[in-house]
């Protein structure tokens, strides 16, 4: 059991003890998960992950959001030397159809293929199919309307792909009215 003040000799931190059981996950963790490992409240493993975040802020690792859940990963600066490191070459290079389609759906999440090909005015089958294939985007349901079109939304590879921790940090959309000039 992690005591949530302080530490005895022989003790870790709960921030490290959260550290340690982020280290060792194969995706994002729920905090509710965390927090019934350690044996400790959520607003313990939220203050833990404070702690961590700005630990992080000069190393290579960062906390990646989704929702409720929170995984580690390596900082967006590191990624050409782990892909180096890791003898990975660049193969998400995404067409310009794709980067659009995934625009669509980061900012629109969740969202239909009838919908997206509907703003962009073209089939978008190809270009889901690709983001599917490597990652970037998955089924997360059906509409609940005639036909039950299949739902898509971003994954935890989008953010990291992006070098984002959560959706939040997705840039403003510019908007017609800020374009247009009188």
């Amino acid at each position: 059991m992690a005591k949530e003040n302080g530490q005895s000799a022989g003790e870790i931190s709960i921030a490290a003890l959260v550290e340690s059981a982020l280290f060792v996950a194969s995706g994002p963790v729920p905090l509710s998960r965390l927090a019934k490992a350690l044996e400790v409240s959520t607003a313990v493993i939220r203050n833990a992950l404070k702690t961590l975040e700005a630990d992080y802020q000069t190393r290579g690792l960062r906390l990646q959001w989704s929702g409720n859940e929170v995984q580690l990963t390596t900082a967006p600066a590191a990624s050409q030397v782990i892909e180096r490191f890791l003898g990975l070459e660049m193969t998400t290079r995404l067409s310009q159809a794709a980067l659009e389609v995934l625009a669509i759906i980061g900012y629109m999440q969740p969202i239909t293929r009838p919908q997206v090909d509907q703003i962009r005015g073209v089939n978008s089958d190809g270009a889901l199919r690709r983001l599917l294939s490597v990652g970037l985007i998955e089924e997360v349901g059906r509409m609940e309307t005639p036909g039950r079109p299949i739902l898509y939304a971003t994954t935890p590879e989008f953010l990291q792909h992006f070098g984002l921790t959560m959706l939040e940090e997705l840039p403003e959309l510019e908007t017609e009215e800020d374009t247009i000039t009188l």
